[in-house]
């Protein structure tokens, strides 16, 4: 896909979680730089919408989780749009608030869709990537490198997709098939503007570095993704600075336990921490689901 200067032309590229945020956005700048776009994702009516500002777009409505699903949706995009040469594997879900008392479905749903729905992405679409000598990336997260209090779930699947990048990165690397990692930080979704309704959120963004709470637009995340997938990258990093906490990631679990053990006692004198369930239109619509094209 590297070999000229619209390597995305004309490839077929598929995206989950493709209704709004980084997916939608992702999609959209893919489609920008020449490629096909096969939208997929919980939501059938707003993917609609995505994909009627996406010329040549098609989408399905099918759960990351599901094995059947996927796999028939990814039998369904090869008929009628070809075998893919790209995937983003971007579906995700959130949660934030004490462990001990966190509703054990909603956690258990967060590690489901973020890690084995990646993983069940990876299988129904590597058919296709073999074919291609395509690029699969990752969304993953700089809780994959950072784990951070009050957000369990999330950050427990995020470090788990990251290791699974890894390993199919080696697996498959003599079949050039190529696996990239996407490390993100806060970007403004409606996730994340949830997430600061929240007391146990907002406080934990709060109290983060100052350019470690800083919130980046999606059009922007979206332009480093895709140059990263034009580029066949091992790594990308929204924002840039992020590549740093890699060298310093052994030193992180000792700083932030020491920093938790000091701020969250005085935290929880100042306001409630409860679990927020999952965050943002994506959560609700996790509610839902189903498994048809939308033409």
């Amino acid at each position: 896909m590297s070999g000229s200067s619209r390597p995305l032309q004309g490839r077929v590229a598929v995206v989950t979680g493709a209704a709004r945020g980084v997916g939608a956005g992702t999609a959209r700048e893919l489609a920008r730089r020449g490629a096909r776009v096969a939208l997929l994702g919980r939501e059938e009516a707003t993917l609609a919408e995505v994909r009627d500002t996406i010329p040549g777009a098609l989408c399905w409505e099918v759960d990351v989780t599901d094995d059947a699903g996927m796999s028939r949706v990814a039998d369904e995009v090869r008929d009628r749009m070809g075998p893919a040469s790209v995937v983003v594997a971007n579906a995700g879900l959130a949660e934030g608030g004490p462990f001990a008392e966190s509703d054990p479905v909603t956690w258990r749903r967060v590690i489901e869709v973020n890690l084995i729905g990646s993983a069940i992405s990876a299988r129904a679409f590597l058919p296709h990537l073999r074919t291609t000598g395509g690029y699969y990336l990752q969304i993953a997260s700089l809780a994959s490198i950072g784990a951070a209090p009050m957000m369990s779930a999330y950050c427990a699947s995020k470090a788990g997709v990251e290791s699974f990048a890894h390993s199919l990165r080696a697996e498959f690397a003599h079949e050039h098939v190529g696996v990239g990692v996407a490390y993100l930080n806060w970007t403004d979704t409606d996730m994340i503007r949830d997430a600061d309704e929240h007391p146990v959120l907002r406080e934990l963004r709060a109290h983060m570095p100052r350019p470690a709470r800083k919130v980046y637009p999606v059009e922007t995340v979206a332009g480093q993704l895709v140059r990263a997938v034009e580029r066949r990258s091992a790594a990308v990093y929204a924002p840039a600075w992020l590549r740093v906490t890699q060298v310093v990631r052994a030193a992180m679990p000792p700083v932030v336990t020491a920093l938790s053990k000091r701020e969250i006692p005085r935290l929880q004198r100042e306001t409630s921490f409860e679990g927020t369930g999952l965050l943002g239109a994506g959560g609700l619509a996790d509610l839902g689901g189903g498994g048809r094209p939308g033409r």
